[in-house]
């Protein structure tokens, strides 16, 4: 999952004093303020959240305001194919409904934002919440960029287990990109509330610099998983059971397809275990139209509080011990060793000189790597280690 639009947000450092909460803020218009290339029309909005410079990291520009849009302004509303426009809109709206959701259950917790934006094109919005009540750490963050991708990075970010049409052997030389997306990764303090991961994105290339005449390609992305340290069956059941309600709206097809394919993807190779219990993940997808891909993405999105905010309602408060805690670090463990060696977001972020903190929120702040660690036979946490060997079907 590309780390610019994949499967991270940003970390962010510690600031002076808490943020007041969005429902604090007064709503209040602003007036424009010069643009800089290549951002169009900047303006501050009607905010639900504080905003604060992101600290200058790698190539990207901290920005005092949010914009109105990360795209080019040949990219806006009117143009001859709006799919841009239209899937920067639906991931902004997600990332609001996904804050708002995750700080109604959270109570204490506030995001923080850093707005960015970058020299090649477009920029991010990132948002999260550190140390509060519920959340450890929570990171969900928007970004639209442009840019140039070598080949490394374009293999990358099209790997080789897609059933698309696009053109995965194309390598002949740099590639240039467009890229939208909203990823997050959720990591709550009590391990009886599991770790959440979703990302949905959009990924246009155009014909590579030395192979003129090469087809434009696009393709989308995404899924949401479910990582928990215990297994209460009636969580699984109702992660899936919403996951494939959203597939089924479009094709029958869809949930076992892509349940199998999430399976498939967060497989640890070295452990011979998958990282937790799954959901749905699809890539390199553009053989159906656009028109419903871009339907199907926004049902997915969607569908994230849904399928997540119940559980953690559920199991936020739920009593535990120390070693309780210890094997929900084991398992982070496990989290942190598929992003940096497996996940694809992860080398596509690193290729294409991305936000070192975008790239690697997706990180526990706490992890345990203990040595010869196996779980007694039949208990609880041998459980949860079964089914990750051994995928399951939920509904």
């Amino acid at each position: 999952m590309p780390a610019a639009v994949g499967s991270s947000s940003l970390l962010l450092p510690p600031i002076a004093k808490p943020l007041k909460p969005p429902s604090s803020v007064p709503n209040r218009t602003l007036s424009l303020r010069p643009v800089p290339a290549p951002l169009s029309a900047r303006s501050r909005l009607l905010g639900r959240f504080p905003i604060r410079a992101a600290v200058h990291v790698d190539k990207e520009t901290p920005e005092n305001e949010r914009p109105d849009t990360c795209l080019l302004s040949a990219d806006g509303p009117e143009s001859p194919a709006p799919i841009r426009f239209r899937f920067e809109k639906m991931i902004r709206e997600v990332q609001d409904e996904v804050c708002a959701a995750l700080e109604a259950a959270d109570r204490v917790g506030k995001f923080r934002e850093d707005v960015w934006s970058r020299p090649g094109g477009g920029g991010g919005i990132s948002r999260v919440l550190q140390d509060g009540a519920v959340w450890e750490k929570a990171g969900v963050n928007v970004s639209v960029v442009y840019g140039v991708m070598p080949p490394e990075a374009y293999q990358a970010a099209k790997g080789k287990t897609g059933t698309g049409r696009g053109d995965s052997a194309v390598n002949a030389g740099p590639v240039p990109f467009f890229a939208a997306g909203i990823s997050s990764v959720l990591h709550p303090k009590n391990p009886f509330a599991p770790t959440l991961h979703f990302n949905y994105r959009y990924f246009e290339t155009d014909a590579p610099k030395d192979a003129p005449g090469a087809p434009k390609q696009w393709w989308f992305g995404g899924g949401t998983d479910l990582t928990p340290a215990y297994i209460f069956e009636e969580d699984a059941k109702h992660f899936h059971r919403v996951q494939k309600q959203a597939c089924d709206k479009f094709e029958p097809r869809f949930y076992p397809r892509f349940k199998k394919w999430c399976d498939d993807y967060f497989f640890i190779k070295h452990r011979g275990e998958r990282r937790g219990l799954g959901g749905i993940f699809f890539d390199d997808l553009n053989e159906y139209d656009q028109e419903l891909l871009l339907g199907f993405s926004t049902e997915c999105a969607k569908s994230v509080v849904p399928s997540y905010i119940p559980i953690i309602e559920r199991r936020k408060n739920t009593p535990f011990t120390e070693q309780h805690k210890a094997w929900q670090q084991l398992r982070r463990g496990r989290y942190v060793e598929f992003n940096l060696i497996y996940d694809r977001g992860t080398m596509f972020g690193l290729q294409t000189g991305g936000r070192i903190e975008s790239i690697l929120v997706s990180l526990p702040l706490t992890a345990r790597w203990e040595y010869g660690h196996q779980p007694e036979e039949g208990s609880e946490e041998w459980k949860l280690l079964d089914a990750c060997i051994n995928p399951k079907e939920w509904i």
